[in-house]
């Protein structure tokens, strides 16, 4: 046996590295060439959720030191501090942090908008599990900024699109194909959302329902693996303990109390889908007032930063995420008039910073709204039958439910996100009578959930299904015919065709060539290739007339597209 040197030490290192190096670079190339194995894409998952759940962490913390650095306090006192401060500071911060965000997003982004859950949503549907990085990653710091300074929003938004741009570096590097990376994403999801509300079950039940929109059961175990494994860097940094204490047992006269919390869900829906409308409606405002004042586009959030800072001054509650409030509420410390008054402004904050095109998510103001809108349906009603009624604190923690399902759309996972956050099990039947209620209404009065009203606003058909999205999504390309292929019709007959204005262009969509077929009854179109526009200034007469560069049969059409929603069904149902 040689003798320990530091040079044998050395090279026996060296050649360590070397050799691991070399086996991470085969198995890379392996997953690249034939996708990852079962075992690999369980590995990739719990790599994911810890990358994941740090990401969630480090955001989390981050809000925490930005807010010690200008408020003094973090989200649990931060109200109570900020009445303390001078009313000057209360409303420079957030214009000082609207200002950065603007100029951040409109750096990075190319239309000023921040990325968030919706967007998660899109690109698990349409873009193969992927999400934009540059944008993704730009939004995290405006949403950091945002909620650091004064922004009234929450950090569930932004967390869940910075695991989606992991796991799209993850999903690139492999090229995983389509159903793998929208796996892959599903795992970043779960892994943030665990992390983020130490949920692990609510995180796993979170990416399925809300984000995969399918409860595939081959997706099922490296999402669960991932919402572990982020639900363990979250505890490994605060330990067991839920995020809301309620302090005191709460009991439930069954039967007798449940049609108070059936007619609580009907009011949690009218308050979310008021909650909804008021955020689109500013969005408008917002857009039709820096159109009219024509102020650069990376003013906007400083604006918005500026109302807020002057509704700050009085109410300070609507600053940051809302935990103080939220717990407050649960605890049944806030007043009836105070509960109404609190939730009327936070809906005005939350709508003016989304409207703003500032930064954060929807869920935890969510939380907010619904535990004052429970705890004050719970004063009156409590007042009401008070020999068979339990305590407010029940009110505000399903109202809390209700409505955070109602704008997430996602009542399963909202509700064990609740029963997680707050450790409390024994209520279940009053919380899931109030979510089931509120979900059914609130989805009627808006699209679905926040998410996909605000894909619909965009033009983007998610919420109908594949059915509707697919052929927005494909393009006629893989189907064209050439002109020179067997079993084309005669050259004759095309032009004819062209020249009665029966024709597709070149990366039609399928909806559209199918609109035009039924309009038609033709059995064939030809596809033409318009020409180049001019640099020479010539007459539109003088340029050459279309190009003919191959058919697409209606046939060849519905047989693509039955094939893309039966890989589609296959999936879902694997």
């Amino acid at each position: 046996m040689p003798p320990v040197s530091g040079d044998n030490l050395h090279r026996w290192f060296a050649s360590g590295w070397q050799g691991l190096h070399g086996h991470c670079c085969r198995a890379v190339r392996i997953m690249r060439d034939n996708g990852p194995s079962q075992i690999q894409f369980w590995l990739l998952a719990l790599l994911i959720g810890i990358a994941a759940g740090f990401a969630a962490l480090g955001f989390r913390l981050s809000i925490s030191a930005l807010e010690h650095l200008v408020y003094g306090a973090d989200d649990l006192t931060l109200a109570t501090m900020a009445e303390r401060l001078p009313w000057y500071w209360v409303l420079i911060v957030p214009v000082t942090g609207g200002l950065i965000v603007g100029l951040i997003l409109d750096r990075f982004t190319p239309d000023g908008r921040v990325r968030a859950v919706a967007d998660v949503i899109e690109g698990a549907a349409l873009e193969g599990g992927r999400v934009e990085t540059r944008e993704g990653l730009a939004s995290a710091a405006a949403s950091l900024i945002t909620l650091g300074t004064g922004g009234s929003s929450g950090r569930e938004g932004p967390v869940v699109h910075l695991a989606g741009v992991i796991s799209t570096a993850i999903a690139g590097r492999i090229k995983a194909s389509p159903m793998t990376g929208r796996d892959l994403l599903g795992c970043a999801v779960a892994g943030a959302v665990a992390a983020s509300f130490n949920a692990p079950i609510a995180g796993a039940l979170f990416a399925h329902e809300v984000v995969l929109r399918h409860f595939a059961l081959h997706a099922f175990a490296p999402i669960a693996i991932s919402a572990v494994a982020g639900t363990v860097i979250n505890r490994l940094q605060f330990g067991g303990l839920t995020e809301f204490d309620l302090q005191q047992e709460i009991g439930l006269a069954f039967y007798v109390e449940l049609p108070a919390f059936m007619l609580l869900g009907l009011v949690s829906a009218l308050v979310a889908a008021a909650m909804m409308k008021a955020i689109f409606r500013a969005e408008k405002i917002g857009d039709r007032v820096m159109g009219r004042i024509g102020w650069p586009r990376w003013s906007r959030p400083a604006i918005a930063g500026l109302l807020l800072g002057l509704i700050a001054i009085p109410f300070p509650h609507i600053i940051g995420v809302g935990y103080e409030t939220t717990a407050a509420a649960l605890a049944g410390q806030i007043g009836f008039a105070a509960a109404i008054i609190f939730a009327v402004v936070k809906a005005i904050a939350v709508a003016i910073t989304f409207g703003g095109r500032m930064g954060g998510g929807i869920f935890s103001p969510a939380l907010v709204m619904g535990s004052l809108t429970g705890l004050a349906f719970g004063i009156v009603a409590t007042a009401v039958l008070p020999d068979v009624s339990g305590s407010v604190n029940l009110y505000a923690f399903a109202g809390m439910g209700a409505v955070g399902a109602a704008i997430l759309g996602a009542p399963i996972s909202t509700a064990l996100i609740v029963f997680e956050m707050t450790g409390d099990w024994q209520t279940g039947i009053a919380v899931m009578t109030a979510i089931s209620l509120s979900s059914a209404l609130a989805s009627r009065l808006v699209h679905r959930s926040f998410f996909l009203t605000q894909l619909e606003n965009r033009h983007v058909h998610v919420a109908e299904g594949p059915q509707v999205w697919l052929p927005h999504k494909m393009r006629i390309t893989a189907i064209i015919r050439p002109m020179d292929a067997e079993n084309t019709p005669s050259p004759d007959l095309t032009r004819n065709l062209l020249a009665a204005g029966q024709a597709l262009t070149e990366g039609t969509r399928f909806d559209q060539a199918l609109r035009e077929f039924d309009r038609t009854g033709a059995a064939f179109l030809p596809v033409i290739r318009p020409p180049e526009p001019s640099e020479t200034g010539e007459a539109a007469s003088d340029l050459p007339g279309p190009e003919i560069i191959g058919v697409v049969y209606h046939i060849d059409a519905l047989r693509a597209l039955n094939q893309a929603l039966a890989e589609t069904a296959a999936e879902e149902h694997s």
